[in-house]
């Protein structure tokens, strides 16, 4: 199964689609820090860095499957919500390439937010166009901690498929695992450099962390949210006040910063998984990305059904030759 995906960003949905048994040909994103982490950690990837909108799906006609996380700001709750009125809003690009490469099935992720009433003629508009292509779609609202990830981060995924695939699809609603806390997850990691308080740390902060952040290009630096969110991280005993450059030193007093490579185990990227750039632009990467385990179990639901139909097809192909 090989597949395209657009808005790369850092690698978490490309990484998750790996892990369900995708072959990335061509992974596209503007960002060069990002370009420069997806190089870095999988050479063999073809990354192509540059405007979606200049991209052309044509070279990939019949493509299993097109994917990408779009930008959140123009639907984000933290923004203006301008929806299709921002010029940041990549959906009509991501329909385009829809025409151009006819894949087999379709996945978009995007925030929270564009579920918000005020889209729903726009959601409506994008799904009719959809079905209009020979798809059936549907969208769904996922929760990140339902599968394993630490964190509260709802998230909208269209998925599509064509026609003939699309009725033996079955969402991956929930993969039962409990996620574990954030002081289970960056116990070892607070304690790296000999913090001798990270035993108690570890204990109290015993609940999942609210959602990262990001930011955008115009706006955003390397806090882990706004104020809301910066809140529930000081119950959980973390500064969310800026990112820092290391663990807590052994005789560190107050509440810690996450490191870059925290806040990406918090995004269920793995410990090897490195972010190139300065410590905010690597920042942001991270918290602009998809978890890879969700979208490891969202691709493998549609790998499922499209290989399932390729065997199927194999199998009626010999009986034809055999009659």
């Amino acid at each position: 199964m090989y597949s395209v995906e657009i808005c790369a960003g850092a690698g978490g949905q490309a990484l998750g689609l790996e892990r369900a048994g995708f072959r990335h040909v061509a992974l596209v994103e503007i960002d060069s820090n990002a370009c420069n982490t997806l190089q870095a950690n999988r050479p063999g990837w073809n990354v192509v860095q540059g405007d979606v909108k200049e991209f052309s799906g044509k070279p990939y006609d019949g493509i299993d499957l097109l994917a990408g996380g779009v930008p959140c700001p123009p639907f984000s709750v933290a923004g203006k919500q301008l929806g299709n009125e921002d010029e940041r809003d990549l959906f009509p690009e991501a329909l385009r390439l829809v025409r151009e490469c006819n894949p087999k099935a379709v996945m978009l992720e995007n925030v929270r937010g564009l579920f918000d009433p005020k889209f729903a003629d726009y959601r409506n508009a994008i799904k009719a166009e959809l079905e209009g292509l020979g798809y059936v779609c549907e969208w769904e609202l996922v929760h990140t901690h339902h599968y394993g990830v630490p964190q509260l981060r709802p998230r909208t995924l269209l998925i599509a498929l064509k026609e003939e695939y699309a009725p033996y699809f079955a969402w991956a609603h929930s993969a039962n695992v409990t996620p574990p806390t954030v002081g289970q997850l960056l116990y070892s990691e607070m304690a790296s450099d000999g913090w001798e308080k990270a035993d108690i740390w570890a204990e109290q902060a015993n609940g999942i962390a609210p959602t990262l952040v990001g930011g955008s290009k115009k706006h955003g630096g390397a806090d882990l949210g706004p104020t809301r969110a910066r809140e529930a991280w000081r119950k959980l005993g973390v500064d969310g006040l800026g990112v820092a450059d290391a663990p807590p030193p052994r005789r560190f007093d107050g509440l810690p910063k996450l490191t870059v490579k925290m806040a990406a185990l918090v995004q269920g990227f793995p410990m090897e998984w490195e972010f190139t750039g300065k410590k905010t632009p690597a920042y942001k990467q991270v918290g602009n990305a998809f978890p890879p385990p969700v979208a490891c179990a969202m691709g493998r639901s549609i790998y499922k059904v499209l290989t399932a139909s390729e065997r199927c097809s194999v199998g009626e192909r010999e009986i034809a030759v055999n009659e």
